[in-house]
């Protein structure tokens, strides 16, 4: 039973409904397609109260959405369940104490972060396509350079430079002087990529050296990536960077960023006015010094980036926009986000696997959480499209470098490999994008320092 066009909405239907716990027994016995398109309506529903305070309205509409979704069922169940988790925590972010004594027993997810990526890394092709796509790329752009210093800002999986190792180590000209600098926040994931990239370069007879950085990306000090005159630098960015727009968000709360943002508010004479006088005060008086417009977290980072003069940054980015400030529209948009990429496991490993539920538990469901039940800075899921990247890194003094026909190639040939149906790669004006069927998921673009 699904309302037809016109009829009443689903949270009005809660009120014809006997609230006992087990309504309507019609409920569970619904085909497949109607409950997903039912479930799809009350969610949006009740988001829609969540948003406008109204808990006993979201109240209901969580009820009986609990009794369609299911973490073991089909795909849209699957999806409910996490989205209906997600709704019911942000609601009870109005209640702190209760808030923090129900989740002050669970693991943190540093814990569990290592094995769920790797699981993520096994199970679906958008990582592996990554690196092969960044490698590739990093081979093209150092042809004949004899030193190169590889930062790779989240660095936990060994494969992805092994694997450019023994290209390198075939390369005519002879292997170059090869750093790897590696970026965790975990002391021990950087030991072990040392010890299996020490123990590939040795065995190839290759010139290695792997220097670990333990920081969080946020906390990263540019300076302590120790580049040299002379070495060509690229640097490896992977579903990272969009983590450094939750700060951008708290600055624009803060009092210079209020200030800012109304300055820039006023008509361009009012605003110059505004700036040449608050420049032009009395050096006298400390309240009269100079504005020193903020400058963002991700402006700061980008502009560190570009002083290393890379020869090439590859940057992969989730293709959604989940850093609306609209609760709604971040709804929708993950919605359809997740509904692909719940779609995709479901193709790939059958429905009581453990490494699926898993990662749609672990990575999935925490980042759906993050972008329905979190703001300001505790909000790190700010997924961008490619299309604000592009002026973002570019403004920052990034120049676009187009990726070759070879580099897809290369993609392709790795989703024939492991004989991954329905996923394609497709240039988008030298950008290319990871899609599951028609539906991007994840852009991988490449720059280069520009003057």
């Amino acid at each position: 039973m699904v309302p037809e066009e016109g009829s009443s909405s689903p949270l009005q239907m809660f009120s014809m409904m006997s609230v006992s716990p087990a309504p309507y027994p019609w409920l569970r016995e619904m085909k497949s397609e109607e409950r997903g398109l039912c479930l799809i309506h009350l969610l949006l529903a009740c988001a829609n109260h969540v948003a406008a305070g109204s808990v006993d309205n979201a109240n209901t509409g969580l009820d009986y959405i609990t009794h369609l979704a299911s973490p073991n069922g089909d795909t849209m169940q699957r999806i409910a369940a996490y989205f209906t988790e997600a709704l019911a925590d942000r609601m009870l972010k109005g209640w702190p104490g209760l808030h923090k004594a129900l989740n002050s027993t669970r693991m943190s997810f540093a814990a569990e972060e290592l094995l769920v990526q790797k699981l993520f890394f096994e199970l679906c092709p958008f990582l592996k396509l990554s690196y092969v796509i960044t490698n590739q790329a990093i081979l093209e752009a150092m042809e004949g350079e004899k030193v190169v210093h590889i930062i790779d800002l989240h660095c936990f999986e060994p494969a992805q430079w092994i694997s450019l190792i023994q290209a390198l180590s075939t390369r005519p000209e002879g292997p170059p002087h090869l750093r790897i600098t590696g970026i965790h926040h975990e002391k021990a994931v950087l030991d072990q990529m040392a010890h299996r990239l020490n123990e590939e370069a040795e065995k190839l007879d290759i010139p290695f050296q792997f220097h670990p950085v333990v920081t969080p990306l946020e906390s990263l000090d540019v300076g302590c990536l120790r580049v040299k005159t002379g070495e060509a630098v690229a640097i490896s960015s992977v579903l990272q960077l969009h983590s450094l727009l939750a700060f951008d968000d708290e600055l624009s709360r803060s009092p210079k960023g209020v200030l800012l943002q109304r300055a820039l508010h006023l008509n361009p004479r009012t605003l110059s006015d505004f700036l040449d006088k608050d420049a032009t005060a009395s050096p006298d008086s400390a309240s009269s010094s100079p504005m020193l417009l903020p400058k963002s977290k991700m402006e700061g980072f980008l502009n560190a980036l570009w002083g290393l003069s890379p020869k090439l940054m590859v940057v992969t980015e989730q293709e959604s926009n989940h850093n609306r400030a609209s609760l709604m529209e971040r709804m929708m948009e993950a919605l359809n986000f997740y509904a692909a990429l719940f779609d995709c496991l479901e193709s790939t490993g059958p429905s009581a696997s453990v490494e699926r539920q898993k990662i749609e538990s672990m990575l999935y469901g925490r980042e759906i959480k993050n972008i329905i039940a979190c703001e300001g800075v505790e909000r790190r899921a700010r997924h961008e499209k490619l299309e604000r990247w592009i002026p973002r890194l570019e403004s920052a003094g990034f120049g676009k470098v187009c990726l070759s026909y070879h580099v897809m190639m290369q993609a392709r040939r790795l989703l024939q490999s492991y004989n991954y149906d329905g996923y394609k790669v497709k240039d988008e004006n030298g950008c290319f994008v990871m899609c599951w069927q028609d539906q991007p998921l994840f852009s991988v673009s490449a720059w280069r320092f520009r003057r």
